[in-house]
């Protein structure tokens, strides 16, 4: 079964095969992929890797975690499943809300909704 890892802080010049390429250092590389914005084609700074094994992963988390690649720092971990109900722009399953909290928003207490 393969491991999907979280690969964050990433510099804008990592490509698809330079992230697949140190993570294979450590193991079997199912896929690798930098997360692109799709308007201008530029890198998002983060990206998945995803490992043959759950072997493989840790060795690789526990390797590249806190790394300087090209003077930045990266974030490497277990990628977390995606949030199930969300929608465009932050829309949950009932529609946008600005909190779930019942005191905060117009008319609960003062501007901008604070304790007063």
């Amino acid at each position: 079964m393969s491991t999907k890892i979280y690969v964050g802080n990433l510099p804008y010049s990592v490509t698809h095969s330079i992230l697949e390429s140190n993570f294979a250092e450590f193991g079997s590389v199912s896929s690798a992929k930098v997360m692109m914005d799709r308007e201008t084609g530029r890198s998002k700074g983060f990206g998945f890797v995803e490992m043959a094994s759950a072997e493989f992963a840790e060795a690789a988390i526990k390797g590249l975690h806190g790394m300087s690649v090209d003077g930045r720092s990266i974030n490497v971990n277990l990628a977390r499943p995606r949030e199930e109900g969300r929608g465009p722009g932050g829309a949950g399953t009932d529609g946008f809300k600005a909190s779930n909290r019942a005191d905060v928003g117009y008319g609960n207490g003062g501007f901008g909704g604070g304790r007063y």
